[in-house]
């Protein structure tokens, strides 16, 4: 029976919880947390400072005449063209947002609740194609309706879903059929 008595006398209670290490171990991580934050916010404004040289967005027309297409979906973004990876924030262009999408024979009015509405023109469209990604966006092959327009000197991709994926061929087809090639040009006149 001393055996046993021996084993009850060398237990001890479990180590107290030291608070303090915990709470600096906690506010260490919460200001590691805010700094990179903090870092990613400075990136994003850098990086429209460096696209300051945007031009403003065009608006529509007062009179921008009948829908042929319209559309309710997301605005994924805008990127240089060709390059998907490369966002364009400047103009408030690399905010995701909820977009309704008109196209009539002026152009494509792009219409964004909660951030900067744009227009562009039918002389600035360039393509459109059925993609699969834009800066921070991937989907399925075809998941993505990339308008491709000329804004200023740049040349850029504006990736638009559609809540009815359905539509994007449609959408192509349209966009395409409005674009005017120096081939189509000269022979209009």
């Amino acid at each position: 029976m001393t055996p046993l008595i021996l084993l009850a006398d060398e237990k001890k209670s479990a180590a107290v919880t030291d608070w303090s290490a915990r709470i600096g171990w906690l506010v260490g991580l919460a200001l590691f947390v805010a700094l990179v934050y903090w870092l990613m916010r400075e990136g994003w404004k850098w990086r429209g400072t460096l696209q300051g040289d945007l031009p403003e967005l065009p608006t529509a027309p007062d009179d921008p005449g009948e829908a042929r297409l319209t559309m309710s979906g997301r605005y994924h973004g805008s990127t240089t063209a060709g390059q998907w990876l490369d966002r364009i924030v400047a103009r408030g262009l690399g905010s995701r947002s909820r977009a309704e999408l008109t196209l009539t024979d002026a152009g494509l009015d792009v219409v964004r609740p909660g951030a900067t509405d744009f227009f562009i023109p039918a002389d600035a469209l360039r393509e459109a194609l059925l993609g699969k990604g834009i800066a921070g966006k991937v989907l399925t092959e075809g998941g993505l309706l990339v308008v491709t327009w000329a804004h200023g000197d740049k040349l850029i991709d504006s990736g638009f879903r559609s809540d009815h994926a359905a539509e994007h061929t449609e959408w192509v087809d349209a966009l395409n059929s409005m674009i005017k090639t120096p081939s189509t040009e000269g022979a209009e006149r």
